[in-house]
């Protein structure tokens, strides 16, 4: 792409983060749809309701390490229609459940009969006691995108609506500085980067709202040294793959420089690993029941199997298993640790 000049850039031509924070978040915009996320893709929540069974052990031992507070939270970030706050809620002991404090925290509106036990909000709230979870919520904070041009000069991208892109100007100043740090360009020409500037910022800012507890943040993610030469902006329509265009008629999504945000929240102890590695460690495995449970028990043993499967779903590799968990202790240990 042939670059333009910052005033050719006025009209039409918009960096991608002001471009997908419209086309994601503005009137109108994808996620303010009354079909929410579910009705384009399906992530870990949507596969099966062990997943939210873990997170809520997650918050059992979350609890535990906190001394049992009298009031415990747990925060569901971009809850799209509340499933995961939901099937945490109905999976939770009765005597965690009745202490815990359930919010979920989106820019679409409330849903219809939602549990009137969660508390519907656009921001999380402050002070936290307990755990705040963030699946797939990262990949959907918008960044600008940058590619090198013939000269070996990294630019921002320039995006219209309807998916045409250009180059505009150098990427320079914190944009500049974050690239040279996580994802540093060679000069061949073509090669892109997501700068992940904002996501940082977003997740400091989250973690932060924590007096005392736990943040976690789930997310196709990739690590320095293993950065994709030529980013990985896509989107998705309809439960397919499709090309990335700011108009609000699908998800806008790019994987995560996970460890740009663990460094980002100037916290002790945050860490990352693969989803198999985190729900094996809350009790999830895909292991096939014992085949003597098909006789003595032949309906538990087809509960059994269709419950190993989706586990199996969960934790594979090269599927949902791959996705990183970057967990961020406050004022308590790693529960998560062994």
């Amino acid at each position: 792409m042939e670059p333009v000049t910052a005033g050719a850039a006025e009209g039409d031509w918009r960096g991608w983060r002001a471009a997908a924070e419209a086309a994601l978040y503005g009137p109108g915009g994808f996620y303010r749809r009354p079909e929410g996320p579910a009705g384009h893709f399906r992530t870990s929540v949507h596969a099966s309701p062990l997943f939210a069974a873990a997170v809520a052990r997650l918050l059992c031992r979350v609890d535990e390490a906190l001394g049992r507070p009298a009031v415990l939270d747990f925060v569901d970030m971009a809850a799209g229609r509340g499933e995961l706050v939901t099937g945490v809620l109905a999976a939770l002991p009765a005597d965690v459940a009745a202490r815990a404090r359930a919010r979920a925290v989106e820019l679409a509106a409330r849903p219809a009969g939602l549990d009137h036990r969660i508390e519907w909000r656009t921001e999380p709230p402050e002070r936290i006691t307990g755990l705040l979870f963030a699946n797939e919520w990262l990949d959907n904070v918008p960044v600008e995108v940058a590619e090198v041009d013939s000269a070996g000069v990294p630019r921002l991208v320039l995006v219209r609506e309807d998916g045409t892109e250009r180059l505009g100007e150098p990427v320079s100043g914190a944009d500049a500085e974050w690239l040279a740090r996580w994802w540093p360009l060679g000069p061949e020409e073509g090669l892109r980067a997501e700068i992940g500037l904002t996501r940082d910022r977003a997740w400091s800012a989250a973690a932060g709202t924590l007096a005392r507890g736990l943040a976690v943040a789930v997310d196709y993610a990739h690590t320095a040294g293993a950065r994709p030469p030529f980013g990985t902006l896509t989107a998705f329509r309809e439960g397919r793959e499709t090309t990335p265009v700011p108009d609000g008629s699908c998800d806008l999504t790019a994987h995560v420089a996970l460890d740009a945000c663990a460094a980002a929240c100037a916290l002790p102890g945050a860490r990352l690993l693969p989803q198999r590695e985190a729900l094996h460690a809350l009790g999830l495995n895909g292991a096939r029941p014992p085949l003597a449970l098909a006789s003595t028990d032949p309906a538990g043993y087809v509960r059994a199997l269709a419950s190993a499967g989706e586990a199996a779903e969960l934790t594979a590799p090269g599927g949902l298993g791959d996705f990183g968990w970057l967990v961020q202790p406050v004022g308590m240990a790693d529960v998560l640790d062994g």
